[in-house]
């Protein structure tokens, strides 16, 4: 196996760890769905899966991937919104 290969698996299953371990801790109330840590790991976990499914021609996941990582961006994005108009009092 080249080196290549390897860094994708590694990313694979990198991503796998992230997105189970958001999940896990979500379901055990330790983090908060609308929370930066909860979105973030799913993002980089979905990005991760993207390079892993698309090296291996897997596009049904990767488009699935591309749609989660678009979830995430436009949801950390409310939440950085939501938090600026805390602060600004709107």
């Amino acid at each position: 196996m080249d080196a290549l290969r390897i860094a994708i698996e590694v990313i694979g299953w990198s991503a796998a760890v992230l997105i189970l371990a958001a999940y896990a801790l979500l379901s055990f109330g330790k983090i908060e769905a609308r929370g930066r840590v909860y979105q973030g790991m799913n993002v980089l976990g979905a990005a991760g899966f993207i390079v892993n499914s698309g090296y291996h021609g897997a596009l049904p996941n990767a488009a699935l991937n591309v749609i989660w990582v678009a979830v995430g961006l436009i949801t950390l994005w409310s939440i950085r919104r939501a938090r600026g108009a805390q602060q600004t009092g709107g």
